[in-house]
């Protein structure tokens, strides 16, 4: 990958492969031909984590209506990434980043204090060029509203 760089708008977006919430790796590169929208969260159980990971299962449908695939990305690893799913009945991916090597491949921005992980949105389009780039550290759900304004737009 590029070290750090910042991903930016109009790029085409790196690919990475993680484990998913049972532990089977997924490349980010499986999803060309359909947008994508990729959050990056900073833990499971936390409540604006839970309150954001939520607003995209509640969504769910209106983004596969949009033809877009859902994917949430944190360090938290696959076993913690089950249980959170699982507790919650989300319906879309959630990736395992230990270390947080993608999320630092992708620059990332951390919370205001540099204490947390941030929480960033990207949309990628059908051929996995940045469309949207979007970061609400305190807000979680404008993710959700911000991105399908977005796809609908589209």
């Amino acid at each position: 990958m590029f070290g750090g760089q910042q991903v930016n708008k109009g790029q085409a977006a790196p690919d990475f492969t993680l484990k998913d919430q049972n532990g089977k790796p997924v490349s980010l590169k499986k999803y060309k031909g359909k947008p994508v929208v990729l959050y990056f969260y900073p833990a499971d159980e936390t409540p604006g984590c839970t309150k954001q990971a939520c607003a995209f299962r509640d969504s769910y449908e209106k983004f596969k209506k949009a033809g877009a695939e859902v994917i949430g990305i944190s360090g938290d690893d696959s076993a913690s990434h089950k249980a959170f799913a699982s507790k919650y009945k989300l319906p879309y991916t959630l990736l395992s980043d230990e270390g947080n090597k993608v999320r630092k491949d992708w620059g990332v921005p951390g919370d205001l204090f540099g204490a947390l992980p941030g929480r960033q949105t990207y949309v990628l389009d059908k051929n996995g060029v940045v469309q949207l780039i979007y970061n609400n550290q305190f807000q979680p759900e404008k993710h959700i509203d911000e991105t399908l304004k977005f796809l609908k737009a589209a």
